[in-house]
């Protein structure tokens, strides 16, 4: 994907955390002891993308601080490497990842509290702050935001659908006009998609886990099997393959973005990743947010914030904590990776600087802003596999009722 799978896995432990609380940390930068500690070797770990992106700024970094920056990219499996890998004292000092891995990260004691100060933490988006606080700790500095949002080809769908079933219906008008071949492009395959089913689940009234009085989500309130989220599944199931075959098993994570930029179909849903492969095909596009159903709720994607970390079983862990502090928090560094990949930059100073030339970023900023934080809590982790694998069921044409509430009660055994 550089779609989203790094949230769709069944491993990953995910939280919302704490993100509504404030941030308890002390809002002192890291101690200021010579950070060329131990070997003098910082190694950190990104995925492809990331990892050319940082790798002439920890060249700089080293040659500032008279030390090794090594940055070791880690194709697959990053966070489930990471937590190996830190267990066995062979990880790296920092590692680039999703903000949905910290109640995981956490949970296995696998990174360290950041110190930012307070004109630093507010220099960031505020939900980004919010997104990787965890029981009131700072726990990792964002640098870019990320939200699905419905990608249209406007030679073939001028128009930005009102519901879900005006876009159907227009998909539908394609296809028989032999215009397209697929009436939505939405990733399911055989094990379904939480994250990209997400804004239909919600318009139709389904949630995950409700919250606390403080805001934090509630792993003992589980939406998934309850009556909201059967009568959800029975709206998505219309859309499926035994309804109107808006929702496909075909439609999968490896072909989606391919299946559009092919111009077989006119309304991909999708983020800033799939950008990149419409400009290349040539595709004349619009951004708008998910519709959701007539009559439902307002459609909620999920909203991610993808994150530097310090390992707290690093062998420089003061040269990491400096690294993430007080380098990663600069704008120059934040307008790189968004070259590398544009998703909106978590830092303020790096959006302004580049949402004049990119009039997208505001488009999946306006997609996302009834979106709702990526759960984090290590609960999130029993979500993923049982949620999408009846979700694919269901497409297929399964028995919302009996599929949802089977899958809720492996969740809540899980979760136990």
């Amino acid at each position: 994907m550089r779609i989203r799978t790094a949230g769709v896995v069944a491993v990953l432990g995910l939280a919302l955390a704490a993100s509504g609380c404030g941030d308890n940390s002390k809002d002192e930068p890291a101690a200021k002891e010579s950070p060329k500690a131990a070997s003098g070797k910082l190694v950190i770990w990104a995925d492809d993308k990331r990892a050319a992106a940082l790798k002439p700024f920890g060249d700089k970094f080293g040659q500032e601080n008279g030390v090794t920056v090594e940055v070791q990219a880690v194709s697959k499996d990053l966070q489930t490497n990471f937590v190996t890998a830190s267990q066995q004292g062979s990880g790296p000092d920092v590692v680039v990842g999703a903000h949905d891995w910290i109640g995981n990260l956490v949970q296995n004691g696998a990174i360290d509290p950041v110190q930012l100060a307070a004109e630093q933490k507010s220099a960031f988006n505020e939900t980004a702050i919010k997104a990787v606080t965890f029981n009131g700790q700072l726990y990792g500095v964002p640098y870019a935001m990320e939200n699905v949002a419905l990608i249209r080809n406007t030679e073939l769908a001028p128009e930005a659908p009102k519901t879900i079933e005006d876009l159907v219906a227009a998909g539908k008008k394609l296809k028989a006009e032999k215009k397209a071949s697929e009436i939505l492009c939405l990733q399911s395959g055989q094990n379904g998609d939480a994250y990209h089913i997400y804004p239909l689940y919600t318009s139709a009234g389904g949630y995950l886990f409700g919250t606390a009085a403080n805001g934090d989500y509630d792993p003992k309130d589980l939406g998934v099997g309850k009556p909201e989220s059967i009568e959800a599944f029975k709206k998505i199931a219309k859309l499926g393959e035994k309804g109107d075959g808006a929702l496909k098993r075909s439609i999968t994570g490896e072909n989606s973005i391919a299946t559009f930029t092919g111009k077989k179909c006119a309304y991909l849903v999708s983020g800033p990743w799939a950008i990149a492969d419409a400009k290349k095909a040539g595709i004349k596009y619009d951004i708008s947010p998910v519709p959701g159903f007539a009559g439902g709720k307002e459609a909620a994607p999920f909203v991610g914030v993808q994150s530097f970390y310090v390992a707290s079983k690093g062998k420089n862990k003061a040269l990491a904590q400096e690294f993430v502090a007080n380098y990663v928090t600069t704008p120059e560094l934040a307008v790189a990776l968004y070259n590398a990949e544009p998703r909106p930059p978590a830092l303020t100073a790096a959006l302004d600087q580049v949402k004049g030339s990119d009039p997208d970023l505001a488009k999946f900023q306006e997609a996302g802003k009834s979106g709702q934080v990526l759960p984090a809590i290590p609960a999130m982790a029993a979500i993923w596999d049982p949620f999408g694998k009846a979700e694919a069921a269901i497409i297929g044409g399964a028995d919302p009722a009996k599929t949802i509430t089977s899958a809720g009660n492996t969740i809540a055994g899980q979760i136990k």
